[in-house]
């Protein structure tokens, strides 16, 4: 009896376990959404500005992968693995997949290239991705992917008609735009048409210009731009000033009065933050946030921007003009006043530096709450080599946005992802190999002779 009822206990048990294990496949299978990111660095989860996108696209999109035998694999399974994310989260992207060798006539109504081409496609507007754009490697082993960030902005450029025309002033030693390329492709990205603009040669200010850039000028504006400037600014134009340390800066008139329209005052003082951090020199400020939106989600993501040799600001109130502080030093840090002993080398602290914290960036409104300008005291964290770092890239794009009132464009962005494969050392694999191929299967046949053989003497 006791055997009978203990057979009916193992048969019972084992049903359960056996349905317990359906019904979990069952459920797991249904949740297509529930995914854990266990990389480092995050580089399978989506990012807001992508989740954001997805959330409010409201019209029907058929994506389209070409490829040929000329595709390399890991760009196949790398864009295809990214897209069936996106639909997991939007059932108005439709995807297709065509093999140009094997359906040309299909292929013939786009622009592709064989090593592979994504085409976004919704109702009349079409958005072609060559694969080669969305990778910086084709190694098989390391490589980095910038597909999100590119598919993302094709979805949001189907929304958008009109480009907004910048141009970014030259003739005062600007920094040249070709050691801005990753911060104006992020702006062409976003439909932004970028201009280069010498009001020496052109004598006026476009028409179309929506937003003049200055950045890290090093010589002052003639009288006669300056004149040109006010104009443009008394209506509806908008001011981007990026300053950067110029041994002239002492002497400036008009770029001091072009800040002064709002209030601005840059204190001819050098930030210098001697116990900021101890991967960086004193001269390099990784600044504290103020409250804005600019900076608001860069604060909650806890990713931080730079800048090298940042001229300490100050605001004065402009009934036309109020401004708010967004970026700060820590109250450790100092302004070197003497510009002299600095170009020199020196930056030993003196009673007359100004005491810290230093404010290193404003943003201006009009009376009525529409953005004016916006004002930092450093450039450097715009050029190619460093706007990678951590928050640069989102805050310049950001501040770009605020700016021209794309609330849209105020978010923290795809970033490209370090793909590497998993190396395994001869030590590893062999650790794997007994554990998975001996250990395991020894264990269960350990346990369920026991079993067996404790049943039997029972």
């Amino acid at each position: 009896m006791n055997k009978w009822i203990r057979g009916t206990n193992a048969v019972v048990l084992s049903l359960a376990v056996i349905g317990i294990f359906i019904v979990l496949t069952i459920f797991l299978n249904s949740t297509k959404s529930l995914q854990v990111d266990l990389t480092q660095n995050k580089q399978f989860t989506l990012s807001e500005q992508t989740l954001q996108t997805l959330k409010t696209l409201d019209k029907d999109v058929h994506l389209m992968a070409f490829t040929s035998s000329q595709t390399p694999e890991v760009m196949n399974r790398e864009i295809v693995d990214i897209v069936q994310e996106y639909k997991k989260r939007n059932s108005k992207i439709v995807f297709d997949q065509y093999n140009i060798e094997s359906q040309p006539e299909i292929a013939a109504k786009y622009e592709i290239d064989p090593a592979g081409t994504l085409v976004v496609e919704s109702g009349t507007q079409k958005k072609t991705l060559y694969f080669y754009d969305m990778f910086q490697s084709t190694s098989e082993t390391d490589y980095q992917f910038n597909g999100e960030q590119k598919l993302t902005q094709a979805l949001i450029n189907l929304n958008v008609k009109d480009k907004t025309k910048v141009y970014f002033l030259s003739g005062h030693n600007e920094t040249p735009l070709n050691q801005m390329t990753l911060w104006r492709t992020g702006l062409e990205e976003q439909n932004y048409e970028v201009g280069e603009l010498n009001l020496l040669r052109e004598g006026k200010i476009p028409d179309d210009a929506q937003a003049l850039f200055i950045i890290g000028a090093q010589s002052d504006l003639s009288d006669a731009e300056m004149t040109l400037m006010k104009e443009y600014l008394n209506g509806k134009g908008k001011l981007y000033v990026a300053l950067n340390y110029s041994e002239q800066m002492a002497k400036w008139k008009n770029i001091d009065a072009l800040l002064g329209l709002y209030g601005i005052k840059e204190n001819k003082a050098i930030a210098i933050d001697p116990k900021n951090s101890r991967l960086v020199s004193p001269l390099t400020i990784i600044p504290e946030y103020g409250f804005h939106d600019i900076t608001s989600k860069l604060q909650n993501s806890n990713l931080l921007m730079s800048m090298t040799l940042a001229i300490a600001l100050d605001a004065q109130p402009v009934a036309d003009y109020p401004s708010t502080m967004i970026l700060k030093t820590t109250d450790q840090a100092y302004g070197e006043t003497n510009l002299e002993q600095l170009a020199k080398g020196g930056t030993t602290k003196e009673d007359s530096d100004i005491k810290g914290p230093l404010n290193l960036g404003y943003v201006v409104e009009t009376k009525d709450k529409k953005p004016k300008a916006v004002v930092l005291g450093g450039s450097t964290f715009l050029r190619d080599d460093v706007i990678g770092l951590q928050g640069n890239r989102d805050f310049a794009l950001n501040s770009v946005g605020w700016l021209q009132e794309q609330k849209d464009q105020v978010t923290i962005r795809p970033r490209e992802n370090q793909m590497q494969r998993a190396m395994v050392t001869g030590g590893q694999a062999q650790s794997i190999f007994y554990g998975t191929v001996l250990l395991f299967p020894l264990l269960f046949l350990i346990v369920g002779g026991t079993i067996w053989w404790r049943r039997r003497r029972g």
